[in-house]
């Protein structure tokens, strides 16, 4: 009887008005915290097949993620990304199936990477700011083993010891070979690529090479060298971790990779020291696969040092002592991520939307991250890309498509998790600042962050993580009304325009995102 009654109170509760629940308090405070550089996405494994699809196939995608346009209605086209990610080829699709990557992971050395650059001129037309070009592994003529994969050769850089000064000549052959006939000015670059991640020594996977941190900082002085020589202003970004604890600890390595944040940024580590470089940017880039999960709460032993939290305060301690900010660059979902069921299978649902939005929440104000940014912009049936692309012939539905009908054409479907980005995206913008939140911050529940952009506008994303609505208090100083925009499970709420809101008793709908802009 007593679990029977609780189960009573429980749905009782859950059906009470707003007005007749509790009132969440939080007040944005004028504490800065750290800037923000912008919120991106990856070309990766879909774009240069895209980029030679139909025209207004490619103009759709590009709308979706790059445009800050709005409809008749008030609500954004797009997500307004302002880093587009470029994957650099290598030269492993000229080898065929000898490159020993699967087809649809394989790249072109840059002059044939035309959907792919068609989509960074997209981008520039719509105004995004920032292009960041990274490599998984040096080009296939310069490594030891003639492959853009590792197989099994040991935890190396799959570089040719008398090619560091080649690799680097090589990569400004690309930068300036974009800027002259692309117009295309590649912000940043970044030459390794997860060099710590243990899968990355083991075989044949996909493009990829490890790297001790010697071998980072040598590359990292090599091409400092030559773009200065050349008069390169692209700056060199390190060293895109595979996992945040492998930027603070030896995680899963050995001491030729752990303590990453130590061993580029602390001078007394003088064989891999690159703070001193002019070229080398100030931050420094990490993945934050498998360290999403668990989920501790307050109290738990554990809480500060592990899990979802844990980690990122141990993490953004680690940085604190050092002359350099971080910066997270790719996420997608993985098997630990067990609350969502893992990879598999496509997500076009909030289930996905919230769980990435939790955890750029914590990104963002446990880590301090000045840049976020999703895996891959668009991908197939795996929970790795924010659009579903169809290609010609291929059957939807199931892991596999078994049972259904082939497409007739190539297609494209938004998801949640796209315009739950743009919650951020859209309308936290590059120069913004991070403002302190006071209020009670729940992983299952609410959770807010407000930023303030360099025109003075104020947006705070608040995030419902719970099966119902909540009722919130926002206290902005000056303020008491907002625009809001909403994504949530509801059929057409993708970052919709929902008009002016009070700030004062704020209703958070069950299991949404809602960003409030502040002219």
């Amino acid at each position: 009887m007593k679990k029977l009654f609780f189960v009573s109170v429980s749905l009782l509760l859950a059906t009470l008005p707003v007005r007749a629940q509790k009132v969440w308090e939080y007040r944005v405070t004028q504490h800065e915290q750290q800037g923000i550089d912008g919120f991106g996405a990856s070309d990766a494994w879909s774009m240069w097949r895209i980029g030679e699809w139909e025209d207004s196939l490619q103009r759709k995608v590009a709308d979706w993620l790059f445009s800050m346009e709005t409809e008749g209605d008030g609500s954004p086209r797009g997500i307004g990304l302002s880093i587009w990610r470029f994957n650099a080829g290598t030269g492993s699709a000229t080898q065929g199936d000898s490159a020993q990557i699967n087809q649809d992971t394989r790249t072109e050395y840059f002059e044939r990477q035309t959907g792919q650059r068609r989509f960074l001129r997209l981008a520039k037309e719509r105004g995004v700011p920032t292009f960041l070009a990274f490599y998984n592994s040096p080009p296939v003529h310069l490594t030891e083993n003639g492959l853009a994969t590792n197989t099994g050769r040991g935890g190396t850089l799959n570089l040719r010891q008398d090619a560091y000064d080649d690799w680097a000549a090589y990569v400004a052959d690309m930068l300036q070979q974009a800027e002259r006939e692309d117009g295309i000015h590649f912000d940043y670059v970044c030459p390794v690529n997860e060099p710590d991640g243990h899968w990355n020594w083991q075989g044949p996977k996909q493009e990829g090479s490890p790297a001790t941190n010697r071998e980072v900082a040598h590359i990292a002085r090599e091409m400092d060298r030559e773009f200065g020589r050349r008069g390169i202003s692209t700056k060199i970004l390190i060293n895109e971790s595979s996992d945040l604890r492998c930027m603070f600890s030896i995680h899963e390595t050995d001491w030729q990779r752990g303590n990453e944040i130590q061993c580029f940024w602390n001078p007394d580590s003088a064989d891999t020291y690159v703070g001193d470089l002019p070229r080398v940017a100030k931050v420094m880039a990490g993945h934050s696969y498998w360290t999403n999960t668990p989920v501790l709460r307050p109290g738990d032993p554990r809480y500060e040092t592990e899990g979802l939290y844990g980690y990122r305060k141990v993490l953004a301690e680690a940085f604190q002592k050092v002359d350099a900010e971080f910066w997270m660059t790719e996420l997608c979902i993985m098997g630990n991520d067990e609350e969502i069921h893992g990879g598999g299978g496509f997500d076009f649902t909030m289930e996905e939307a919230l769980y990435v939005a939790r955890v750029m929440h914590y990104d963002l104000t446990v880590a301090n991250a000045r840049s976020w940014q999703w895996w891959r912009a668009a991908g197939g049936n795996y929970k790795d890309g924010l659009i579903r692309m169809y290609q010609k012939g291929e059957r939807q539905g199931g892991r596999r498509g078994q049972g259904r009908a082939a497409v007739q054409e190539n297609m494209v479907r938004d998801s949640k998790l796209m315009w739950t980005l743009g919650n951020f995206s859209r309308f936290v913008r590059p120069g913004a600042v991070r403002l302190d939140v006071e209020g009670e911050m729940q992983a299952d529940g609410v959770m807010l962050s407000a930023y303030r952009n360099g025109d003075g506008s104020l947006a705070v994303v608040a995030i419902n993580y719970a099966a119902t609505d909540k009722a919130v208090n926002l206290n902005v100083k000056g303020r008491k009304t907002a625009v809001a925009y909403r994504t949530s499970d509801v059929e057409g709420e993708n970052l919709k325009n929902v008009g002016k809101v009070k700030l004062k008793k704020a209703v958070l709908p069950a299991r949404s995102v809602t960003t409030f802009v502040m002219e």
